[in-house]
């Protein structure tokens, strides 16, 4: 019974803590018109490939093929 009544309480003084409103707000130092729009735009995905796996090249390459004859070379 002592476990039982231990439990609830410390369940009960974990809710409690919890509804007092602990959370965490980001602030900025500047509204968003002051950010130049370059910034605005960013983004920090890259794309991994240009095309999937083709006929001649696997991913991250594209065919090229000059005078003479044909390479994958990186896309860019």
């Amino acid at each position: 019974m002592r476990k039982l009544t231990v439990t609830v309480m410390a369940a009960a003084v974990i809710l409690l803590v919890n509804s007092v409103g602990w959370s965490a707000h980001a602030a900025t130092t500047a509204p968003m018109s002051a950010i130049p729009n370059a910034a605005k735009n960013f983004s920090p995905v890259q794309q991994a490939a240009c095309q999937g796996w083709g006929r001649w090249c696997g991913p991250g390459f594209v065919r090229t093929c000059g005078p003479y004859r044909c390479w994958c070379r990186p896309c860019y």
